[in-house]
C-alpha cells in the first residue's frame, strides 16, 4: 500500500516543508543603528579634524611664538667694518606678525571667515569665537556665521587668542 501524493511535496526534497523560515535577530536592527552611528561618529571626527579652522580654544590651542627685540650692531667710527650698512645701521623694524600682536580692526557685520581673516592680517593668528545664542554650538564651516559683537573693541591691542567673536548663523536673526 502506497500513499498518496501529497500536494507540494516531492519525496526526493529533504526539506521539511512544514519548517518555519529562519528568522532575524530581533537585535539585529539594534546592530545595524549602531553599526550607522559608529561610522557617522567617525566621519564627523574626521572633518572637524580635517578642517583645521576650530576656533574651539580646546580643539586648537593657542601658539605662543616668543621673538627677542632686535639689536643695533654699530662698530667705531675708527675701525672700518665689513659689515653691510643695514646690519650697523639697523632700524627698528615691526614685529607686529612674529610677535603675535596686533589692532583689532572692527568685524561686526562680516562673515566669521573674512573678520578671522581680516585679524590674522594685523598679525595676530589665533582669534575665538562663541555662539551668540548661548546654545554652545562649534562654528565648524566658519562662513555660514556672522559676528554680532566683538571683544575688545575696534582699535584695541590684541594678542593670540584675545579676539572673541559673538556669531550666529547667517540665516538666523541679527543686528546686522
Amino acid at each position: 500500500m502506497s500513499l498518496p501524493p501529497t500536494r507540494g511535496f516531492d519525496p526526493g526534497d529533504d526539506t521539511d516543508p512544514f519548517a518555519k523560515p529562519p528568522s532575524r535577530s530581533p537585535n539585529t536592527g539594534a546592530w545595524i543603528i549602531l553599526g550607522a552611528a559608529v561610522i557617522l561618529l567617525v566621519i564627523v571626527i574626521a572633518v572637524v579634524v580635517g578642517t583645521g579652522g576650530s576656533d574651539d580654544p580646546v580643539a586648537a590651542p593657542p601658539v605662543t611664538v616668543t621673538v627677542a627685540p632686535s639689536t643695533t650692531v654699530s662698530a667705531p667710527s675708527s675701525t672700518p667694518s665689513s659689515a653691510s650698512p643695514a646690519s650697523t645701521t639697523d632700524a627698528p623694524r615691526s614685529t607686529t606678525a612674529a610677535s603675535g600682536e596686533g589692532i583689532m580692526p572692527q568685524v561686526v557685520c562680516m562673515n566669521l571667515q573674512a573678520a578671522q581673516d581680516l585679524i590674522q592680517r594685523t598679525g595676530v593668528f589665533y582669534s575665538r569665537s562663541r555662539d551668540a545664542t548661548g546654545a554652545g554650538r562649534a562654528q565648524i564651516f566658519d562662513r555660514n556665521w556672522i559676528v554680532v559683537a566683538q571683544s575688545p573693541a575696534a582699535g584695541a591691542r590684541i594678542g593670540e587668542g584675545d579676539a572673541v567673536l559673538s556669531v550666529v548663523k547667517t540665516d538666523e536673526p541679527n543686528p546686522c
